[in-house]
This record gives C-alpha cells, sequence and structure tokens, in this order.
C-alpha cells in the first residue's frame, strides 16, 4: 500500500518556501455525471479535461460493464459510445467503490426503462442516503424496490415529467433528476435544486444536445424532455477542479509561499478566495490565472460550510490545517456531513491544538507541528494532513493515500513541482 514522505519547509530556509505555478486538472466531481450522461447518448461523444485520478477510473469501468465503448485518445481526453447498452445492472464489485456511481439510475432509468443498481459506497464522512434519489425516480413513474442490496427499478412505459421538490439540498439527487428528466415525457420542475458548477455544466451539455433547461444556475430548474429514445451530445470539455485549486491556495496559505495556479475558474472559487483575504493573503487573478501572496500577519478566521456559493464543504479540512498556522483561535463549523471531523485526530498526532464542541472545531494557533505517521480517513481529510507535512517539523508519513489518488491527480508530483519535498513509498 502506497504513503507519502513529506519533509517540512524549514522556516530558516528562504530556498525551500514553495513558488512557481500549478495547472488545475478537470473537476472530477463535474466530470462524473458527464460521463454517466452518455448513457443518454446515441453517439460516439467525445470529452475532453477529464481528471486522470482512481474515481475516474472506476465509473469508466462500470460504464464498461454496461457496454460502452471507451476509447482514450490521451490521458484526458475519451470518446465514448454509448449506442448499444448490453447491461443495466451495475453491480457491487464496481459500485462498492464510489459512491457517484448511483448516477447511473436516471439515465439508465430514463433511456432502459429499467436498471438494478447496487446501493454505493464510498469515504466514510456520514450519512448520504440515497432516499432523494428513489423518491424522486418514483415521483416520475418509476417503480422502485430495494432487493440484496440492489436498487431494482422499472418504469415500462417511460419516466414523465412532474415536480420534484428536495427537502435538503443534493447535488448527485439533482444530476440524477436532471438526466432523467432530458428523456422523460413533458416538463420536469426541480425545487431547491442545487447550484454547483458541476451541476451548471451538466444542464449546459444537456441543453447543448437539445434539451430545454431554463434556470440554469438558480435554485429553480425546468426541464423539457426531448422526444426521441436517446440524445446527440456535442463534444466538450471538463470545468477545472475548484476544490483541486482551493487545495494549491492552501498549500501556498499554510507555507505563506508566493505560488500560482493555472487553468483555474475565479469565479467557483469566490468564497474560498474571501476566506484568504480576510486572513490576511493577497490574492492577484489574470484570466485563469490565480496568484496568492505571502501575508504580513495570518489572522484566525471564522468558516461555516453550506452549499454553493457558500463556503465548500469540501475545503473544510484544508482550512483546518491552515488554522493552525493562524494566531488565535479559529472556528470551523460543519453543517453539512456529521463524520467530516475525523482528520481532527491525525492532525493532533502532528500537534494541533483543536477541540471539538458539537458540530464546531476550535483551532488553536499558532502551533509548531511536528511529523509523524498519519492516517488519511476520506478524500479531503488526505489533503489536509499533506498540507500540514508541508509545515511540520521533520518527516510525516501519511498512510492509506488510495483515499487521495481518489480525487487528485499527481498530487505529490504537483507539489514538488512547486518545490515541496513529497515522495511515494509503498509499505
Amino acid at each position: 500500500m502506497d504513503y507519502l514522505k513529506i519533509q517540512g519547509i524549514d522556516e530558516a530556509n528562504p530556498a525551500s518556501a514553495l513558488k512557481g505555478e500549478v495547472a488545475i486538472s478537470g473537476a472530477k466531481n463535474a466530470a462524473l455525471p458527464l460521463l454517466c450522461a452518455t448513457l443518454l447518448a446515441k453517439n460516439e461523444v467525445i470529452i475532453d479535461n477529464i481528471p486522470n485520478v482512481a474515481d475516474v477510473k472506476t465509473l469508466a469501468k462500470l460504464l464498461e460493464h454496461l457496454g460502452c465503448n471507451m476509447e482514450w485518445q490521451d490521458s484526458h481526453c475519451l470518446k465514448i459510445d454509448a449506442h448499444h447498452i448490453i447491461h443495466t445492472k451495475a453491480i457491487y464489485d464496481i459500485v462498492r467503490k464510489m459512491r457517484a456511481s448511483i448516477l447511473v439510475l436516471g439515465p439508465l432509468l430514463a433511456r432502459m426503462r429499467m436498471c438494478e443498481v447496487s446501493l454505493p459506497g464510498g469515504c466514510a464522512i456520514g450519512a448520504r442516503p440515497v432516499d432523494l434519489h428513489i423518491l424522486a425516480m418514483q415521483k416520475m413513474g418509476a417503480e422502485i424496490n430495494l432487493s440484496g442490496g440492489y436498487i431494482i427499478a422499472n418504469a415500462k412505459k417511460g419516466l414523465k415529467g412532474t415536480k420534484i421538490v428536495f427537502d435538503k439540498i443534493t447535488v448527485t439527487g439533482c444530476e440524477n433528476v436532471l438526466m432523467a428528466a432530458a428523456l422523460a415525457k413533458g416538463k420536469t420542475q426541480i425545487i431547491n435544486a442545487a447550484r454547483e458548477p458541476e451541476v451548471v455544466q451538466l444542464c449546459e451539455v444537456l441543453a447543448s444536445a437539445g434539451v430545454e433547461i431554463d434556470g440554469i444556475g438558480s435554485d429553480v430548474l425546468e426541464v423539457r424532455g426531448v422526444d426521441g429514445e436517446a440524445l446527440e451530445l456535442e463534444p466538450f470539455s471538463v470545468i477545472p477542479d475548484r476544490i483541486e485549486a482551493g487545495t494549491y491556495l492552501c498549500a501556498g496559505a499554510i507555507t505563506n509561499s508566493h505560488i500560482s495556479i493555472a487553468k483555474a475558474n475565479q469565479a467557483h472559487l469566490q468564497a474560498v478566495l474571501d476566506k484568504l483575504k480576510e486572513i490576511g493573503f493577497g490574492i492577484e487573478c489574470e484570466g485563469d490565472k490565480i496568484s496568492i501572496l505571502p501575508a504580513k500577519q495570518m489572522s484566525s478566521f471564522e468558516v461555516t460550510t453550506a452549499e454553493f456559493p457558500a463556503f465548500p464543504t469540501d475545503m473544510q479540512a484544508q482550512f483546518m490545517a491552515l488554522a493552525t498556522q493562524c494566531s488565535g483561535t479559529s472556528s470551523i463549523e460543519e453543517r453539512l456531513f456529521e463524520n467530516r471531523f475525523m482528520h481532527i485526530s491525525e492532525l493532533k498526532r502532528l500537534g494541533a491544538n483543536i477541540r471539538l464542541k458539537g458540530n464546531t472545531a476550535l483551532v488553536k494557533g499558532r502551533t509548531n507541528l511536528v511529523g509523524a505517521d498519519v492516517m488519511a480517513t476520506d478524500l479531503r481529510a488526505s489533503s489536509a494532513l499533506v498540507l500540514a507535512g508541508l509545515v511540520a517539523k521533520g518527516e510525516t508519513r501519511v498512510h492509506r493515500i488510495y483515499h487521495l489518488d481518489r480525487g487528485y491527480e499527481s498530487l505529490e508530483s504537483k507539489l514538488n513541482a512547486l518545490n515541496a519535498d513529497i515522495t511515494r513509498a509503498s509499505e
């Protein structure tokens, strides 16, 4: 099993500071629903800027099992032909590795009118039930039963448009309904829809295929299904990964260095950029390039996670690592996932001073961290431990980095390009 060895930056040696520029990859959380959307297509679909990460490879394996012909043009460009689907069962052996596999439910049900999807796995960061997905499909006319760990869905007469009101905002639930509605009869209205950039891109890709969608980017979406058995999808490129971008900005922040990220979208990062400015960092934006400038003093801060456009839950762990290097006590409140503080115990192993009060973590800084062996518990916790390792004295070893590989493309190579000292090794 692989792990990362991180040599902490020596404050007394300015030459060891981070510097330079790194390019941001395509967004994992955009690529996954877009790959599933190709199940709606009757033509060959070319997708560019796909991130080379484990979750994408897992989903590609699932699509191949269903009958899609996958032809990689290069490491980031994929041609998918889903005109001849031979299976409608998303098997447990693949789905258990990644929660986003539930995203095949909507498109398979819409196009094939039947499917079996294993109840999904993924990061253990709290309850993320699929009941909202199931209720939405039932409202669109599907008959659904749960048996043997599978969602067994049938819509013999096809899905029909209806009004879907989500009790809580669900990104994947909204994406599943969007894909199902693309081939449903009539109009589907989605109330309390997710507004994340990844949802917006899915809407735009479906719209380019002739699906009429009103309210893109808002919390109310109206979708008019296309009359036909499948869509004709245009070629497209996956949007930049805003979480990867935020993580590298935090690498510059925690080391108080001047670095730049390229191929980023400022509009998708506004909450993160605003918080970095509040802490004391300078931020410069020019086109798709964002630079972070050292702070004279790194001040404590308060963060409350919420749905886009508010501060993202996927950046909570990285900012907790950053808080250890800020003066005073920072407050980080997690409102979306109840188990997303599992990285606290690992940060404490490095010397962090963190007190948990309900769903709020109080981080006292500035703390001199010391390298140790730590264990990743989920995808974003992995990156937080890497960030902490950058400023910990001596060597930090981050274990179970298969979590990291699910969502970050070549993280150690990119950080080394910024003058970090990180090595991948095997246990």
